[in-house]
């Protein structure tokens, strides 16, 4: 009977990738985020050509074998200066969700956790940033720092913290009067021993999903900071810088504009299909916790 039990027990990464392997969107997105990160760390060895080598009298070339998605107005070639903006726009959304998700994740844990007169300011903050815009909060911070890569991933960062922070603090908000964690108090431990060992923790969740779906819209609004001059500067590529160098040259080369945008879009779609598919991972995890 014991060695049964044992038989019939599975680390949880095991039944999270079982229930994972039957959402059939799921694996989608799990694969374009997958081709994603292969393509972003082996940048430099599937260009097939140097995405800064300039040859002017192929300009606006149309895709060929030489060029399998043809030239830009500079002669450059558009598939290596795709692949390169692969690494640029995955860097940009990790890096700057990561510090969405630390901002909104302190703050909001503590307004949760404290209430009263901390709650009220902070939760007052959080709504007047999330009322804004992201686009126009991320302009106004790229205007003030400077334009550059870390500018862009800084700025990004300080547009998306306020739906982590309120996220984490209704989470908090329910648990923080759990039997547990009034066990823990009576035991005496401390606020920082409660909130960063028993109640983030336990909270966390629902943060991972919208930080995954959030990573292609954080990659969706450095594609626009680049569309207006205001993302990486040249000669980095930038799928938006790409698409906006583009626009000039729309009836003439139109390449130069769609597979940019094409790159983009599975890009922004795996994330949201694995983020859904996380949603429903964490709703039968807690059915079958009930």
């Amino acid at each position: 009977m014991i060695e049964n039990n044992v038989r019939e027990h599975k680390p949880p990464w095991v039944v999270v990738l079982k229930k994972l392997s039957k959402n059939k969107l799921g694996l989608m997105g799990t694969a374009l985020i997958l081709c994603l990160i292969f393509i972003a760390i082996t940048a430099p060895f599937l260009e097939p050509y140097s995405y800064k080598e300039q040859h002017i009298e192929i300009m606006n070339e149309p895709p060929s074998l030489s060029h399998f998605m043809g030239t830009d107005d500079f002669g450059r070639d558009v598939l290596s200066r795709v692949i390169r903006g692969a690494r640029i726009s995955f860097v940009v959304g990790v890096l700057s969700v990561g510090i969405s998700v630390f901002i909104g994740v302190i703050v909001g844990a503590i307004a949760g956790f404290y209430g009263g007169v901390v709650d009220l300011a902070l939760t007052t903050i959080a709504d007047l940033t999330w009322a804004m815009p992201a686009i126009l909060i991320a302009l106004l911070l790229v205007a003030i720092i400077g334009t550059g890569l870390e500018s862009v991933v800084v700025a990004i960062g300080l547009s998306y913290w306020a739906q982590y922070a309120r996220l984490i603090r209704g989470q908090i908000l329910s648990l923080k009067s759990a039997v547990f964690i009034e066990a823990t108090k009576s035991l005496g431990a401390s606020d920082m021993v409660i909130l960063f060992k028993h109640l983030i923790p336990n909270s966390i969740g629902p943060v991972i999903v919208a930080a995954t779906i959030g990573i292609g819209n954080a990659i969706v609004l450095e594609a626009t900071l680049g569309f207006l001059g205001m993302g990486a500067q040249p000669p980095t590529p930038s799928w938006g810088a790409m698409m906006s160098n583009g626009t000039a040259y729309l009836f003439i080369s139109p390449w130069v504009i769609l597979f940019p945008g094409l790159a983009m879009m599975l890009t922004v779609l795996g994330f949201n299909l694995f983020g859904d598919a996380l949603i429903d991972l964490l709703d039968v995890k807690n059915k079958e916790s009930n």
